[in-house]
């Protein structure tokens, strides 16, 4: 008896996850119809649906495109973005950026030495290195004390390579925290204003696209730091990297 109950909550959870699969992959479908057909508002909202079911590089790329067709190079400069943020290695984000930066004037974000080591590997891994480092070089010191041997040339060159591979990892972990703060103006002549409120005085008009670092949050604006400048901007007027 226990074993039919078995069987048949396994069922259920296999037709849930199908079910989930299928919608993800049913929204990524209707996507890409509709990007064909020349319905690219339709398509960007299928993608983003799409999305919300399971995130993925291929489908941020493809709505990069979407709203790019439609005229939002602000959107779709963000959607690549975060898909190299989940897929370092994915060549369609890569060329897209390049081509719309050349098209739209726009520069890359600065970033510092760290956050720049950071792009070389997806996030997690990042974690999984600091870890898998710090336990190989504390095993290599510990473990021949354990078993009351002398630590030999290669334990201790071990050790050395695991500390150094953790140090690195600690300085792209903290890179990774830094690109998270880093957004990318939505929409064209978006006004950077001196106080965080409406009635605040307009310093200058972003361009859509334009990359900026949050530094802190008032209410419903970001305070920004651009190449040139600082000041509040809406929140719906910026989107982050790491959203």
């Amino acid at each position: 008896m226990k074993f039919r109950w078995l069987i048949f909550l396994a069922a259920i959870f296999c037709a849930v996850e199908t079910g989930g699969a299928a919608a993800t992959n049913d929204f990524f479908a209707q996507g890409l119809a509709l990007d064909r057909a020349g319905q690219f508002p339709e398509a960007a909202a299928a993608f983003e649906n799409s999305i919300k079911q399971k995130t993925s590089s291929g489908a941020l790329v493809d709505l990069g495109i979407a709203e790019w067709q439609r005229g939002h190079a602000g959107a779709a400069i963000l959607a690549w973005e975060q898909a190299r943020w989940i897929d370092p290695f994915d060549p369609r984000a890569r060329s897209n950026l390049k081509f719309a930066r050349q098209a739209a004037e726009l520069d890359e974000p600065q970033l510092r030495w760290f956050e720049a080591a950071s792009t070389w590997l997806p996030p997690a891994a990042w974690l999984w290195i600091a870890g898998a480092s710090l336990s190989l070089a504390a095993g290599a010191l510990v473990l021949p004390g354990i078993f009351r041997r002398k630590k030999s040339g290669w334990q201790q060159t071990l050790a050395a390579l695991g500390f150094g591979f953790f140090l690195f990892s600690v300085a792209a972990n903290l890179g990774v925290v830094g690109r998270a703060q880093i957004g990318f103006v939505l929409k064209k002549n978006a006004p950077l204003r001196l106080t965080p409120t409406r009635a605040g005085e307009v310093i200058s008009t972003l361009n859509a696209g334009e990359p900026a670092r949050k530094l802190r949050t008032r209410g419903n604006y970001f305070f920004i730091r651009t190449e040139s400048e600082s000041g509040w901007i809406e929140q719906n007027q910026l989107g982050l990297v790491n959203e």
